[in-house]
């Protein structure tokens, strides 16, 4: 018997260096981490391989998995339990399946300037980025703070994509209400970088969670973090982002995640989080330009997202 194809596909979308790989990475290791039977697998070998690969790279490397130098599409298959009161359609076996899509590129190719000197190699490939957000209802957009703090592109990177998207679905006669049939969760990134915690902690957003004791901000907190991180944008832009969000998704389709793909240190003798020593992140000692990771990884909000998605998708009942 053929495995079941997902009925519901996921996009990841974010400026390059944004962090998809990692995410992707860190949601395998999250997901073994539950007590539940949620697991990702990959559609094709190369897909396997690549997952494979990129988590062997955060558990036994302790380094983060290098980014694509070249134009590939992988997909994955997030599979769980099918729970009535929440995804409508269940298989044979009793399970859920959602299609996971990354079509991970070298940087810059929805970059401003580019249109008017592209080549046809290079206007196939945003053809094929663009495709696989049109082809999907449910997307993941990564914001990085740190990354807005020091270049400032995340507008860049939204608003070409965004406005092509809207035209394919005009076109479609899907742009319904004024706004894009997508669900969209917005990925608040590297919250274990002390700039980023400091400023959540500072504006009285931080929660506790129950195991390990790490910082957490939930989802109705999450929007505020992420207007007081676009103030120090680099180019003062990133206010443009949540504005052109707030413009082309219907409001109860966003939802907003703080999200760490490392996690924070864990206190080996005490087995929690320790406010005065909590970096996961630090210098190699052996090469102090180049960063490691020291302990295990414990990812924060990096499975919460897609299960929104995969909620919302179910409920709106569409097939795609």
């Amino acid at each position: 018997m053929q495995p079941e194809s997902p009925r519901h596909h996921i996009a990841m979308w974010g400026a390059p260096g944004s962090g998809k790989t990692t995410l992707l990475a860190a949601l395998s290791i999250a997901l073994n981490r539950r007590e539940d039977d949620w697991k990702i697998i990959g559609q094709n070998p190369e897909s396997t391989a690549y997952l494979t690969e990129m988590t062997s790279a955060l558990t036994s490397g302790k380094e983060f998995p290098e980014a694509s130098t070249a134009l590939e599409t992988f997909q994955w298959a997030l599979i769980g339990p099918a729970q009535r009161s929440l995804f409508r359609r269940q298989s044979k076996r009793g399970s859920t399946t959602i299609g996971l899509t990354m079509v991970d590129a070298p940087g810059g190719h929805f970059a401003p300037g580019k249109r008017g000197g592209r080549t046809g190699g290079a206007e196939e490939r945003q053809e094929e980025l663009m495709a696989n957000l049109t082809q999907s209802r449910g997307i993941v957009f990564l914001f990085d703070p740190i990354r807005e703090f020091e270049v400032g592109d995340a507008y860049d990177h939204l608003h070409g994509p965004l406005n092509r998207l809207a035209e394919k679905m005009l076109e479609s006669n899907e742009f319904i209400g004024g706004k894009l049939p997508h669900h969209i969760a917005v990925c608040i990134t590297k919250f274990d970088d002390p700039r980023v915690l400091q400023t959540a902690q500072k504006r009285g957003l931080i929660e506790l969670d129950d195991r390990h004791r790490f910082p957490r901000v939930g989802s109705d907190e999450a929007r505020d973090l992420f207007g007081q991180l676009s103030r120090v944008s680099a180019t003062g832009t990133a206010d443009m982002v949540i504005n052109s969000l707030d413009k082309f998704f219907h409001e109860s389709h966003i939802k907003f995640y703080v999200t760490s793909s490392i996690g924070f240190y864990v206190n080996p003798q005490t087995e929690t989080f320790d406010w005065n020593d909590y970096l996961n992140l630090i210098p190699d000692e052996s090469d102090h330009a180049a960063l490691r990771i020291r302990g295990p990884v414990y990812p924060i909000n990096v499975v919460e997202p897609m299960l929104w998605l995969g909620e919302r998708l179910s409920r709106q009942g569409r097939s795609r």
